[in-house]
């Protein structure tokens, strides 16, 4: 066995688009390769071009999947992490809107404010013994649903592959030119432009995805049915934060619709109160600006194996509770739909007993303050 590193990120150097083919043409040589590694290394390097390009034009993109970039996206719109963070291939380490708090436009930012003090207020009479810090963060956590997708508030380091990076462009450049013209489309629109303005000159007109009849996986095609076994599909109603959330799990697909009249997502420590109403009015007065709030269908789509993983991750008192509420549902509902089918049963059952710290084989180094018994009942 031989292992050699061949090429690696080097901080502060943005590759060429020219080193990025003349690279993946390397790649594009080894299947074919008669001799060895260090042969296609040192050959000419107009032999080398002229594979890349033979390889780019016949649509076999892979080989340009090699070189990667890490971009820095500074002062973004959610809306568009949301959409970069569903294609998967991808690493990213992003601004939380859940540990720090957000300086939106002036008309967010009043009932932003204003909500976080009734947080506060709320929270620390459900659970007086909380230190305020957890319920600083808890009440920002929560106050955040106001905060429209399509402010530019987000950080994010973000690592793809040259050919991925490509493709994203195109794919923006066919919904600019291609999307129904709606409320939504009108305001996205113009982020992508600006996406698309603002990359640097490492972008090649012919990789694109065309070919290969792709777009934006984020945006529902058609609607889907709800199955569950080996593989599931599950539909559900969510807000654009915990869709946000859930895209993290790159095992899963996510892909999202629009509901036709608009609903919101009420934080547990207010539904059935006074509060619950004047939540509504305030979040339904920023409508236009599409809140975090807003709700949108989901359909959520994967393995057996991958669901435990979402739920070892989310099914936890330190998770968001919108995510824990709804993979809790799915949970539910799937073990109902299986009740016939004792191998997917017992598979599930173990997992479906309460928080994570209650799997068979778990220990959490991190305990969090609810514990096994009220992480899954409580309400903030």
């Amino acid at each position: 066995m031989k292992i050699e590193i061949i090429a690696s990120t080097k901080p502060d150097y943005i590759m060429p688009k020219e080193e990025a083919v003349k690279f993946s043409g390397r790649g594009a040589g080894i299947c074919y390769m008669p001799d060895t590694w260090d042969t296609l290394a040192s050959e000419e390097e107009e032999k080398t071009l002229r594979r890349a390009n033979n390889t780019l034009i016949s649509g076999h993109h892979s080989v340009f999947g090699h070189p990667t970039y890490n971009l820095i996206l500074e002062n973004i719109p959610k809306i568009l992490a949301m959409i970069l963070n569903n294609e998967k291939d991808y690493n990213t380490s992003e601004k939380s809107a859940r540990y720090t708090k957000m300086q939106p436009s002036e008309k967010e930012k009043d009932l932003y404010e204003k909500w976080i003090e009734i947080y506060k207020s709320e929270i620390l009479k459900e659970y007086p013994d909380f230190e305020e810090k957890r319920v600083n963060k808890l009440a920002q956590e929560n106050a955040r649903y106001l905060i429209s997708i399509f402010t530019p508030a987000t950080t994010m380091e973000h690592r793809l592959s040259f050919q991925q990076l490509n493709y994203i462009v195109h794919w923006f450049e066919d919904y600019i030119e291609n999307a129904e013209d709606n409320k939504f489309s009108k305001k996205l629109k113009p982020v992508l432009k600006e996406f698309i303005e603002k990359m640097p000159d490492v972008i090649l007109d012919d990789l694109n995805s065309r070919v290969k009849n792709r777009s934006l996986s984020i945006f529902a095609q058609r609607q889907r049915e709800e199955e569950f076994g080996e593989n599931y599909s599950t539909n559900y109603l969510v807000s654009f934060s915990e869709l946000a959330q859930a895209q993290r799990h790159r095992t899963l697909s996510y892909e999202m619709t629009f509901l036709k009249e608009t609903q919101y997502f009420v934080p547990p420590i207010i539904r059935g109160k006074e509060l619950e109403k004047e939540w509504l009015k305030d979040i339904s007065s920023l409508e236009e600006l599409y809140p975090q709030g807003m709700l949108v269908q989901v359909n959520e789509r994967g393995t057996i194996e991958n669901f435990v993983l979402k739920c070892k991750e989310r099914l936890c008192g330190a998770a968001q509770l919108e995510i824990m509420e709804q993979t809790k549902e799915t949970m539910d509902k799937y073990l109902k739909a299986v009740e016939q089918k004792p191998v997917l049963y017992n598979y599930l059952l173990p997992y479906a007993k309460g928080a994570r710290c209650t799997f068979p084989g778990w220990k959490c180094t991190a305990p969090c303050i609810f514990g096994a018994k009220n992480a899954i009942k409580r309400k903030i």
